[in-house]
């Protein structure tokens, strides 16, 4: 289904955050019979809903919003609307047609797209892959879920995708490029299930991809993928990190040395991983990565990694603190606490809770000395998890702030203070940029 299918048809948008402004105004340029926006979901934190937005639909909210979504033609769901929330149910039983704002983008896009998922590294991958084919004289557009809806993206030759695993649920176009780059149990509540969340995960390369460009090192992956054609990154046979000529390791494309990992400026074993993907990536679209390589060496040691992905912030103290906010489950966290593996560290973990299993967190921490702060809501939960493991100190804080001032408290001279939640920010922020920002402040405001 594309856009200019909703013209003269009955359209009712589900959810009235960023996804669904953008996607009122794209459908509205389009000329349905009718437009309604429904917010089942209105909080305090709930923007108003205003100006030109209000003109072009109105806004139901509360219970009676499910009549308007069952009367439309067509419902177009933000991607915050899980598959198992009651009127998507009786929606799908009534055969109710249900889309996203991502695959109606998609379905008049998708050649010149690269469509970047994964339950860990999607974001710095996609913005890796973004960075290089800038520098490689191929102009793209990148956006997705970082924060910029598909329905709001300018025109332009190629595009460059971040997308969740509720925007692939719904699309019926593969990019021409699919990237997938690691796969691990998360949004269970949302997908209804570990088989449903992998099933729509993987719904980006389900529709016919050019190419499918994998994390060959991801276990869980491979077995998913079985024995479908892909290109799998950190395999010998594509690029990969290997000793090079200087005895140090080096990423390769096959037998051919390109730079020193060292070049690399991102912390931690799987920022290699994500590398070695966005250059596979970059080989699949025709770049001569070999000729070009000491320009990709440039590019990559200018790049600059994500706000909100172990970003570090800089304190008079001497201790790190570090903005790892998009950690949003237990492997992410997992990930992040490995990139300090050697210094005192203390971990703030908690948000909305999804009822995750922590139970692989426990077992990454059996051995390792460190201070885990726990904030609501998920955090005590998670502390709990952790509870009599002999070299974990778990403490507990009414909010992110208090967890803060807590951590400057117990985290020794040179350590590192690390917002890695293993939860995800709705319920208590707005978004996560929103986490961040309070982080930042209480960072500010309570620096000596």
């Amino acid at each position: 289904m594309r856009l200019s299918d909703l013209r003269g048809r009955h359209v009712a948008v589900w959810g009235a955050g960023r996804e669904g402004r953008a996607a009122v105004t794209a459908i509205a340029a389009h000329g349905p019979a009718g437009l309604v926006v429904v917010d089942d979901s209105a909080n305090f934190l709930t923007l108003p809903w205003e100006g030109p937005l209000a003109d072009a639909a109105p806004l139901v909210t509360g219970e009676a919003g499910f009549d308007r979504l069952a009367a439309a033609d067509v419902v177009v769901r933000s991607p915050g609307v899980p598959n198992t929330h009651p009127w998507m149910v009786e929606l799908r039983r009534r055969s109710v047609p249900v889309t996203q704002g991502s695959a109606l983008w998609m379905a008049d896009h998708a050649d010149r797209t690269v469509g970047v998922t994964g339950s860990k590294g999607k974001s710095t991958t996609s913005s890796l892959i973004s960075h290089l084919l800038t520098a490689m004289d191929r102009p793209n557009v990148f956006g997705g879920n970082i924060g910029v809806p598909l329905l709001d993206l300018p025109e332009a030759e190629l595009y460059v995708l971040e997308l969740s695993s509720y925007q692939c649920a719904d699309l019926t176009d593969s990019p021409r490029v699919a990237v997938v780059t690691a796969l691990f149990p998360e949004h269970l509540d949302a997908h209804g299930g570990e088989r449903e969340y992998y099933r729509d995960k993987l719904n980006l390369i389900a529709h016919g991809p050019h190419a499918v460009v994998v994390n060959g090192a991801d276990p869980r992956l491979a077995a998913e993928l079985g024995d479908r054609a892909a290109i799998r990154a950190g395999s010998p046979d594509t690029t990969h990190v290997a000793s090079g000529p200087d005895g140090t390791q080096w990423f390769h494309l096959r037998d051919t040395p390109l730079f020193p990992r060292a070049v690399l400026p991102l912390v931690g074993r799987h920022n290699e991983g994500n590398l070695c993907v966005a250059l596979a990536v970059l080989d699949a679209l025709g770049v001569d990565v070999v000729a070009r390589k000491d320009s990709l060496a440039v590019a990559v040691a200018e790049f600059q990694g994500l706000a909100h992905r172990l970003t570090e912030i800089a304190d008079p103290s001497g201790l790190t603190f570090v903005d790892d906010t998009l950690a949003t489950s237990p492997y992410a966290a997992m990930h992040a606490i490995d990139a300090y593996e050697g210094r005192p560290l203390t971990v703030i973990v908690g948000g909305a809770d999804r009822g995750l299993d922590y139970s692989p967190l426990r077992a990454h921490l059996a051995d390792r000395e460190i201070t885990v702060i726990g904030v609501p809501d998920s955090g005590p939960r998670i502390v709990e998890a952790l509870s009599g493991l002999p070299s974990v100190r778990t403490e507990l804080a009414d909010d992110l702030v208090a967890a803060v001032g807590l951590s400057r408290k117990l985290t020794p001279a040179g350590g590192v203070v690390l917002l890695s939640p293993a939860a995800p920010s709705y319920g208590r922020f707005r978004n996560f940029e929103h986490r961040s920002e309070v982080f930042a402040q209480a960072v500010a405001d309570t620096a000596r």
